[in-house]
Formats: C-alpha cells, structure tokens, sequence
C-alpha cells in the first residue's frame, strides 16, 4: 500500500522501565527517533536495539524537546509518543490506513490512562484527547512547559477515535512526586512569563476545591471508585502546590525588590 512516511519521535530520560515496551509498539513507522536527555539506567543501550536515530540533547524544557526531535525527523509526518505510552495495533493499522489518504494536517487520539491499576473512564481523564501526529510543515510543539501541545499553523485536524494507551503512575509515591514537579514548572513559567496573578490565602484555598470539584463532581470521577478519588485529590493537591509555589515566588521576588532597610536614626 502506498501511504505518506511518518516518523515517530520519543523524548526520554531514564525510562529504561518503559522504552521497551513503547519502541515495541512504533515498529510500523518508517524511522523511530529518540532525544535523551542524560539517561543513567541503561536508556540509551534499550533506544539503540530499536533504532540508530538516538540523540543526546541537555534538557532545555518539555515542549523545546519535543520540537527538536521533531526537527531531527527525516519523514513528512510525524507521530509524538511518550515513553509511558503504547500504541495498541489497532491503532497502528488506523495510523497506516490514514497515512495512505491523509484527509487533515494533523490527527488528534483518545487516551486510555492507567492510574494505580486501573483504567480510568471519568474526571478528564478519559477521553483526554491528544494531537499527536501531523505534517512536519504544518505542527510544532506550542503551550506552556510542562503542558505542551501540538499547534497546527495552518490546515485542519481531524480525530482518530482508535485510543493511545497510557501507563500513568505505578505508585502514590511516583504519583505525589510528579505532581509537585510539574507545579514547580508551571509556577515557573507563569512567573517568568509575568501572566501569574497575585495569590493570597483565598485563591490557595479556592484553586484546590475548585479542582476536586470539577473532576470528582462535575467530571463525574466518582463513578471510577477510589482510584477517581485519589485522582481528584491529587489534582487538587498539585493546583494547591501550584498556587503556593507562585506565592512563594512573587513573595521572594518581592522581598529582592525592597529598597534596603536604613538604620535606625541615632
């Protein structure tokens, strides 16, 4: 069958628990490309029994490392996965069956989230859609780190509705740990970027029920029994520790700007 070429492309650091698994289901696509940035648990050595398109690049944020390994694609079309998610393969046939007649620029995928063993259906985690692959020329990585995405600059997308499978978090620990990560980036960002609002003790109280609401209530994350509430709650937690790392970061920038204390007149 004569289709359109498609490179996949895999960002990394220390995934040697899930690249396997990932590469395995990208044997369909023409060339498999992965950027590293500084593996210690043997990586790189699993990224090269898949492909010689393996590049070691510093970490520069998660969207300006995804556009580089979009940049080393060599194909027209470029599929996006993570290394905690799989392609099932009928998903793979479908990606096929649309690169033999591309009918958009760019093609957006449900996900599948396994969360602490089990399949999550409600409170946004399901259908969590995705822009993952696109023409070379049209997509770049855009959004704000560590929340990046794909932006077409011109065409149109269209959905694919067969699901990207993925393997969240295999523990409360890993769970807690990635939260705060990701609020200390997203704090950043926001205050680097000057689009924080000021935070006070209502907004740090507001912004996590807020949250739990939307996905326990309102996003229905109840009817996925308790592993809907842990996730809840996290979400809670992280917009909780979001809030208070931009507070203790305008706090400290505030703190900077304050003219030297005098002394005391004699």
């Amino acid at each position: 069958m004569n289709r359109e070429r498609c490179s996949a492309t895999v960002i990394t650091c220390n995934e040697a628990r899930n690249l396997r698994d990932c590469l395995a289901t990208l044997a369909w696509a023409d060339e498999i490309v992965v950027v590293d940035s500084g593996s210690t648990d043997g990586t790189l050595e699993i990224a090269r029994e898949h492909t010689d398109r393996v590049f070691v690049h510093p970490w520069p944020g998660h969207l300006e490392q995804k556009n580089y390994a979009v940049d080393r694609a060599a194909h027209p079309w470029v599929f996006s996965l993570d290394a905690d998610e799989r392609v099932p393969p009928a998903l793979a046939d479908r990606i096929l069956e649309v690169l033999a007649a591309p009918a958009a620029d760019g093609y957006t995928f449900p996900r599948r989230n396994y969360f602490l063993g089990a399949w999550l259906r409600h409170g946004g985690w399901y259908p969590d859609r995705v822009l993952r692959l696109f023409r070379k020329d049209r997509g770049r990585f855009g959004g704000v780190n560590p929340h990046d995405r794909v932006i077409l600059a011109s065409g149109r997308a269209a959905g694919i509705e067969v699901p990207i499978e993925h393997f969240t978090y295999v523990s409360l620990g890993q769970y807690v740990a990635k939260q705060s990560l990701y609020a200390d980036i997203a704090a950043r960002g926001r205050v680097e970027s000057g689009r924080a609002s000021r935070v006070g003790a209502w907004r740090l109280g507001a912004k996590p029920a807020g949250k739990f609401l939307e996905t326990y209530v309102w996003k229905r994350g109840f009817l996925d029994g308790v592993p809907g509430f842990v996730a809840a709650m996290g979400a809670a937690f992280a917009a909780y520790l979001r809030e208070a790392r931009v507070w203790e970061l305008q706090r400290t920038s505030s703190m900077r700007d304050e003219p030297a204390a005098r002394p005391p007149a004699a």
